[in-house]
């Protein structure tokens, strides 16, 4: 596992307590989003923190410890420690259908299965505290190597879990191509959008913006590919970006005929609106 990427959106519950100078009312310095990067054997900590207790990932929550927490990165997984003496934390599976862990308190070390991970920490108001955790390099042994000696085991080149939304994504990019109706275009985010939204994994609910960071993830994490022409427009890069990423899946058959079959019916808009309504 060559490492995660931990996520903390801007403004987590709410705007910080104060914000004179750039810091809040503990002289800890207030900013937007922050993504860590952690290599094996890294660790990151998370918590209100203070001027005397540094944190990576910081909460901004009274209801939460200075130090809360820690993630630290293995070979092949990732770890959560729950320094909290009272509240027990819990990791989701966004796209597990409901499927959780609960951390409880003082626990160290608990290991992570997910491939994608909301850590969500309890609060006093009507919101919860989370930050998002992705492992990208979850490895699967060679099917035709399982019965060989482990010195000699092979993995895959390419870790795609084909339950994933990620992977629907890469399908509906595919799609085109595979059905031999365009040869050069690739559907854009809208039409992705468009084409997935009634998909039971989304229930109505995508957005343009949570596919591109699906094609963000494949293109940087999945496929390892490097974005194209960085003197180009941003279109053209994100143009490039999706072209890469049809190619490689085609080429090296990630992306087949059968899985099709993953796509929603295409059925019209207003049919799909007229049933709705009914």
């Amino acid at each position: 596992m060559s490492g995660i990427v931990v996520y903390l959106p801007q403004n987590v519950v709410g705007p910080p307590r104060s914000t004179r100078n750039g810091t809040d009312a503990d002289g800890v310095p207030c900013g937007g989003p922050v993504t860590l990067r952690l290599g094996p054997g890294e660790v990151a900590r998370f918590g209100r923190g203070s001027a005397t207790t540094p944190v990576e990932l910081r909460l901004d929550d009274e209801a939460i410890s200075r130090l809360a927490g820690e993630i630290r990165v293995t070979d092949d997984h990732w770890q959560l420690s729950n320094h909290s003496a009272t509240q027990s934390y819990l990791v989701e599976n966004p796209e597990g259908a409901g499927e959780y862990l609960r951390v409880p308190p003082r626990r160290a070390g608990a290991p992570i299965p997910f491939e994608f991970s909301r850590v969500v920490l309890p609060t006093r108001r009507d919101t919860t505290v989370a930050f998002q955790v992705f492992a990208p390099d979850h490895v699967y042994l060679d099917p035709d190597g399982m019965a060989g000696q482990w010195g000699s085991r092979t993995v895959t080149a390419y870790s795609l879990d084909e339950t994933a939304l990620y992977f629907l994504v890469l399908v509906a990019l595919c799609e085109p191509r595979l059905r031999d109706e365009s040869p050069v275009a690739v559907p854009t985010t809208p039409q992705i959008v468009d084409r997935l939204k009634w998909h039971a994994a989304c229930g109505g609910r995508l957005t343009a913006r949570a596919v591109s960071s699906h094609i963000d993830y494949l293109a940087e994490e999945k496929m390892r590919i490097s974005t194209p022409a960085e003197h180009g427009s941003g279109g053209a890069r994100r143009n490039g970006k999706r072209e890469a990423l049809v190619g490689i899946a085609l080429r090296f058959g990630l992306v087949r005929e059968e899985h099709l079959a993953l796509l929603p019916p295409r059925t019209p808009i207003r049919v799909r609106e007229r049933e709705t309504s009914s």
